[in-house]
């Protein structure tokens, strides 16, 4: 399956000009993806059919369906004409303990919660042990300054979301992108599992705004700080002050808003390599 096309019909009115022209732009694909455990349907999901492999392991730790990347047996994508089924063969003991908690999920491109029937079943990372690490702002800035090298999706259709991981230093380790914000994330948090990057040595850079699941979902990987381009809901700051998650927000080259940790972050005025 393909990530992009180029649908005809399309125009271009550039206002110096005002003359409408004829083009052919790139944009991403968005299809129906579906996940199931033991060839029994879990959940389907709208997405960018790409990195569905890392987004099988992400999806499946922030859902609470494994604990670590050995859980997953193997993966088995199925292509078809109105979109792609995972088939994810988990051991024997996490899949007994899944039917045993399984629940029906319809997602859609922009919501990470549908499905779920009563406030007992909404997401909860369990509380990191040990203190957060510090973070520099110069190593954030760094990530700021390089994220859009690593986003040739988005650079393509000017569509789609990303989400990095930069290490101490800043420099991004590892990016994914998708049309969904959460499968962005899922995606990377998938991809950092399989690679065994240490979740305490780094931080995670999303370039949507910092919602509650995304808080959820990084810190069910054990991330301790989550940096987002846009600003967070009252929710994800309270979830970040209990998870003990540093949390930056509306991050730009020149400014950040801190709205939980600042006593982490380590302003220096040296200048981002």
């Amino acid at each position: 399956m393909v990530a992009t096309s180029r649908p005809a019909g399309a125009v271009l009115i550039e206002f110096s000009q005002r003359r409408p022209r004829a083009i052919a732009p790139e944009v991403p694909a968005e299809v129906p993806v579906q996940v199931a455990y033991a060839d029994i349907p879990f959940g389907i999901m709208m997405m960018t059919p790409a990195d569905l492999d890392d987004f099988a392991y992400g999806f499946s730790l922030t859902e609470g369906v494994i604990e670590r990347a050995a859980d997953i047996r193997g993966i088995a994508i199925e292509e078809g004409s109105a979109g792609a089924v995972l088939r994810v063969d988990l051991v024997a003991a996490r899949l007994q303990t899944h039917l045993a908690r399984r629940r029906a999920m319809a997602g859609r491109t922009s919501c990470g919660l549908c499905g779920i029937e009563d406030f007992d079943s909404l997401p909860r990372a369990r509380l990191p042990a040990g203190p957060a690490p510090e973070v520099s702002l110069a190593a954030v800035r760094r990530a700021l300054g390089t994220l859009d090298a690593h986003q040739p999706l988005n650079g393509l259709t000017h569509a789609v979301h990303g989400a990095a991981w930069a290490d101490d230093e800043g420099r991004i380790v590892l990016a994914r992108e998708d049309v969904g914000r959460h499968n962005a994330l899922d995606k990377l948090v998938g991809a950092c599992l399989r690679t065994g990057v240490v979740p305490g040595a780094g931080f995670v850079l999303v370039t949507s705004r910092a919602s509650y699941e995304m808080v959820e979902k990084a810190a069910t990987f054990g991330a301790r700080t989550l940096v987002a381009i846009s600003g967070p809901t009252a929710l994800a700051v309270e979830r970040a002050r209990a998870l003990d998650i540093t949390l930056i927000g509306i991050a730009r080259r020149d400014a950040v808003t801190i709205f939980n940790g600042a006593e982490r972050v380590v302003i220096d005025t040296q200048a981002p390599g």
